[in-house]
């Protein structure tokens, strides 16, 4: 029969990261196909939210807020600031914060529960926990708290319902009180505004009456401190025989320029060092029999002699190669060419050797040189200590008789001034607007509760279901395959649900007198693709079947099957594929590699006492092992549990090699049903054996970061897995992770050509 001619695909996948070409389409698709995957999830979270916001309205008593405003002064009248101890200074927002905590302290509002009586309240003398609050001490174990008296209850029940805020940038400070009856919130705000102003005309009393004597004290104890801090002065000056008036001193001269002479001397230092470091360098590598490199009379090595010669060396080296070629290396106008460049070499050589001596000379002397101003200068330094000393002492002495005097002055003008308005104290703070039951505010809203209930329920169920996405690290769409693995997905298996009610009792013909053994034909998915072959199951392994013929450069006959982890289907996928090669006739055997868990062999061949591992110890033929069934022609070779230890040496070895070569001859196709990647090594032992390999994913199953780490740990399968198929897939779901392909997996298209599901 006609073979479809085999074809080396030219496929390019993006890294795995890359983003897709759809730009904002795929953000849509993604957006979408979060909602189908994760929507009951958000509603539940959004219905719960709503119910937590009815609950806190219900439960939540309605308050209400009054307001009132205060002034801050910034500036006071000019006659009384020349006449106050403290001139004023502009209101900053440090000093408009502390205003602000001021009106919030304990004394103020222990001074309005006192006016008000609020000790005796119910409303403030046993305030109603609220249900968070409660939640919170259940939560922390705080729900016995110390016995307080009614006035301390009351002043922390009055502060929760206390706000103070400032009006923008201004200076004013809007006081807000809340309470259960708006007619109390109005007194509340403004009884705090009046306890405020009050408190201030009273602190500033107490302390124009404090500086005043304070200032007193002051002013004898810095008269007494400027006197002797003056004497102190003029001993000191004679003692030191100090006579200028500024202290300057004439050695100060003198140390900076010996500074700035040292600074030279160690520039020029370092800059004959580097020179002779450089011709030393040269000396060193220097090759007598070499090529001159002119590159060696650089700007800092200039010499006229050395100019000279490199000039005489380029010019003899140019016609020497000029006559070499016209004449010949042999030539006698040559060799005496060369042997003046030889005679260069050494003149060079000689010059930077007399070169080298001289910078040898220079550097100690500059070393030398160095050394004196250095000596100079240690010896400067020496002798002005002691007068540096006695400099820093004067300024001492002169900075403090300034500063006594100075304070002293201070200190007398604003005593004069405090004690003139100590008889006229006056407060910067005044009340601007009285609170009003009429302009209060009724709260909780519940517009906004419901609001920020749905807004919250929604941002909760959006990051649970996102916190869903990314830890489902599963397969679930073609393109992660390729983009993940960067391997082709050739097909998407269906998901088969096989009852056991209605599976047939297995019907197994009995070895007949030649001996054949004939595989158990039953209704499970084995042999779908043979019940079944109009359905997306046998469509899926036609897909495969047709990527292993046009893959590569000649045709692949030996194909195995392989997956990450047990229980993933890749024995059912691989029987599949070896019933639908054998029934389009051609010669097809299935040989069950897993040594270990012959899964194939139990449902196929379930009477088997002899396996492959008794064909390739010699111990039984090929003929005597062999399974086959009637019906498609498909030839099976079973496998015996064996011993773990044993296993892949068996599938490594050299005679499992020659059996297959063996198969190669007599049959189109050989499926090879090998063990998973990530349990054993019995895979990667056998990857010799086949052409190529199809590696079976479980979709929704199997985590990305096992398949990852089976391949690479076994390069040597990596390279020989023409593609990957997505098993046990469920069609249904598929649009919820693949929206941007949500019509390829619409039924209606697979009806058209006589597409059933078999589930």
């Amino acid at each position: 029969m006609l073979q479809p001619t085999p074809l080396q695909p030219a496929v390019g996948f993006p890294p795995p990261n890359e983003p897709g070409q759809g730009g904002v389409g795929e953000l849509v698709d993604f957006a979408l196909g979060f909602l189908l995957r994760q929507y009951l999830v958000v509603l539940f979270l959004v219905l719960l939210a709503a119910a937590a916001g009815a609950i806190f309205l219900v439960v939540t008593p309605p308050t209400y807020t009054a307001q009132t405003k205060i002034f801050i002064g910034t500036q006071r009248a000019q006659f009384i600031q020349q006449q106050s101890p403290f001139p004023d200074a502009p209101l900053d927002n440090a000093q408009m914060e502390s205003q602000i905590q001021i009106l919030q302290s304990k004394a103020i509002i222990a001074s309005v529960v006192q006016k008000l009586k609020l000790a005796d309240d119910p409303e403030f003398a046993s305030p109603r926990k609220s249900l968070i609050r409660r939640v919170f001490a259940v939560l922390t174990n705080t729900t016995t708290e110390p016995k307080l008296d009614a006035t301390e209850i009351a002043i922390a029940a009055l502060t929760n319902r206390l706000t103070v805020n400032r009006v923008g940038f201004s200076f004013l400070i809007e006081i807000g009180a809340s309470s259960q009856n708006p007619e109390k919130s109005a007194q509340i705000a403004n009884a705090v505004a009046t306890a405020y102003i009050e408190d201030q005309q009273e602190a500033k009393r107490g302390v124009n009456q404090a500086a005043s004597a304070w200032l007193q004290e002051r002013l004898q104890q810095l008269g007494e401190q400027s006197t002797a801090a003056e004497r102190a002065v003029v001993a000191f000056k004679q003692q030191n025989n100090i006579v200028s008036a500024d202290g300057k001193r004439l050695d100060e001269q003198n140390l900076a320029d010996l500074n700035t002479r040292l600074v030279a001397a160690r520039t020029h230092t370092s800059d004959v060092l580097a020179r002779l470091t450089r011709l030393e360098s040269i000396l060193r590598n220097w090759n007598p029999n070499g090529t001159l490199d002119t590159s060696v009379v650089s700007d800092e090595l200039t010499s006229p002699i050395l100019t000279t010669l490199r000039q005489q060396y380029l010019d003899l080296s140019r016609k020497e190669a000029e006559y070499s070629a016209q004449y010949g290396r042999d030539h006698h106008a040559v060799v005496n060419l060369r042997n003046k460049l030889r005679d260069l070499r050494t003149s060079t050589f000689d010059e930077l050797r007399r070169m080298a001596e001289t910078f040898k000379s220079d550097y100690a002397i500059a070393k030398q040189r160095q050394a004196e101003i250095e000596k100079q200068l240690d010896k400067v330094i020496s002798e002005s200590q002691t007068a540096n000393k006695a400099q820093a002492r004067l300024r001492e002495l002169e900075s403090t008789a300034n500063t006594y005097h100075s304070l002293y002055e201070s200190f007398l003008q604003r005593y004069m001034g405090g004690v003139q308005q100590d008889t006229f104290p006056l407060s910067e703070s005044r009340l601007i607007s009285l609170a009003s039951e009429l302009t209060t505010k009724v709260k909780p809203k519940p517009l906004l509760v419901f609001a920020l209930s749905l807004m919250g329920g929604i941002a909760l169920g959006v990051g649970v279901g996102l916190l869903r996405d990314l830890m489902d690290r599963v397969f679930r769409t073609s393109n992660q395959v390729q983009s993940l693995l960067q391997i082709p997905c050739i097909a998407m298996v269906p998901l088969l649900k096989t009852s056991a009610l209605t599976q047939l009792r297995r019907k197994r013909l009995p070895t007949n007198a030649s001996g054949a053994r004939t595989v158990t034909r039953d209704a499970s998915v084995f042999w779908r693709v043979v019940d079944s072959p109009l359905s997306l199951f046998a469509e899926s392994i036609r897909s495969i079947k047709l990527a292993t013929h046009y893959y590569g450069t000649e045709r692949n006959k030996v194909i195995g099957f392989t997956s990450a982890l047990p229980n993933e289907g890749k024995s059912t996928i691989a029987a599949a594929a070896a019933q639908l090669a054998a029934q389009g006739g051609n010669r097809v055997i299935i040989v069950d590699c897993d040594l270990r868990i012959p899964s194939l062999s139990r449902a196929l061949a379930p009477d088997a006492t002899a396996g492959i591992v008794d064909v390739i110890s010699g111990a039984r033929s090929l003929d005597e092992i062999i399974w086959r069934d009637a019906a498609t022609n498909l030839f099976f070779l079973p496998a015996i549990k064996t011993a773990p230890q044993y296993s892949s040496e068996v599938l490594a070895h050299e005679r499992t090699k020659k059996l297959i070569e063996r198969l190669r001859a007599s049959f189109d196709f050989i499926v090879v049903d090998l063990p998973p990647l990530v349990p054993i090594v019995d895979a990667r032992a056998a990857a010799h054996l086949v052409d190529c390999m199809i590696l079976v994913i479980e979709w929704g199953r199997t985590k990305i970061s096992v398949v990852q780490h089976a391949l690479d740990t076994a390069p040597n399968v990596h390279s020989a897995i023409i593609g990957a198929v997505l098993n046990k897939t469920k069609m249904n779901n598929l649009p919820q992770y693949d929206l941007h392909n949500k019509s390829m997996y619409k039924n209606k298209y697979y009806a058209k050509y006589s597409y059933f599901h078999s589930n």
